[in-house]
């Protein structure tokens, strides 16, 4: 199979191209309801997500993941909760287990409400297919307890009830694991020198991309982006040392977004269009 590749065409039809089990770990994000205007070359809809959620699944390796960053939009006065029915699809239908729900909070929001409070984050589902096999946890969050051991006095019960003092244990180190809400720079998040990526609707975020690559693969796995966009994803992956695919319908999208992104940084590729 063909890495360092992007595709240009469906995603439920260039994934039934693929192999079954050779993706590591997917991370994406949707063009979710009807929050950003698209070209018209998309058509996404629940029976197309169905498609595409059952490819996901056979393309996954066992182990392997699936990062799935969703909004909903608020329609006649109700939110959509299609997150939250594709979530159900993925474990129910699909056969991923829910691994993690986690968070992406945002800086700031978009649209201001005047009638509930403003919106400021977007689910991220994280997917596993049978047992994972990989966690890279970002340790980057200060421990408010650093450099003091962690439980005071260390004892144990010795035969005769007593308890005996053992040695402190290790102080706390300066930095724990993070939890699962993650705050991330929104549009701001690109690097200096890819402002061309502003061209697209919905800018997915580098540390986004990168944190989640980081965290469920390793070096020389392989990345896949099935809506890949402006090409956030396939550009860290292969900053990070894995391989990577692409796929997105809009051609537009990747020859004025994506392919000068990766030629500004070097990055070698392949374009296939189906």
């Amino acid at each position: 199979m063909q890495t360092n590749i992007i595709y240009i065409g469906k995603a439920e039809k260039i994934l039934s191209g693929l192999p079954a089990n050779c993706v590591d770990l997917t991370v994406t994000s949707p063009p979710y309801d009807e929050l950003r205007d698209y070209e018209k070359e998309i058509t996404w809809n629940f029976e197309v997500f169905k498609e595409v959620a059952q490819e996901l699944y056979r393309v996954t390796k066992i182990g392997g993941y699936v990062v799935w960053v969703v909004g909903d939009m608020t329609k006649n006065g109700s939110e959509s909760l299609t997150s939250m029915k594709q979530a159900i699809y993925f474990k129910d239908n699909c056969g991923f287990k829910m691994h993690d729900t986690m968070i992406y909070r945002k800086n700031g929001f978009a649209n201001p409400s005047n009638n509930r409070y403003h919106q400021v984050w977007e689910y991220m589902f994280i997917l596993v297919k049978g047992k994972y096999k990989t966690f890279n946890p970002l340790k980057d969050r200060p421990n408010k307890y650093a450099g003091q051991t962690r439980w005071g006095k260390n004892t144990s019960r010795q035969v005769d009830g007593s308890l005996k003092l053992k040695p402190d244990t290790a102080p706390t180190a300066d930095f724990g694991m993070r939890f699962n809400v993650w705050e991330i720079n929104t549009g701001g998040n690109v690097s200096t020198s890819d402002k061309i990526a502003f061209e697209h609707p919905a800018i997915f975020p580098e540390q986004l991309a990168r944190d989640h690559i980081l965290s469920w693969s390793n070096e020389g796995d392989i990345v896949l982006d099935p809506m890949c966009g402006s090409g956030t994803t396939i550009k860290m992956a292969h900053l990070l040392n894995r391989e990577y695919i692409g796929i997105d319908c809009v051609e537009d999208y990747i020859h004025n977004i994506a392919v000068p992104r990766l030629q500004l940084h070097n990055i070698s590729y392949s374009l296939t269009k189906l």
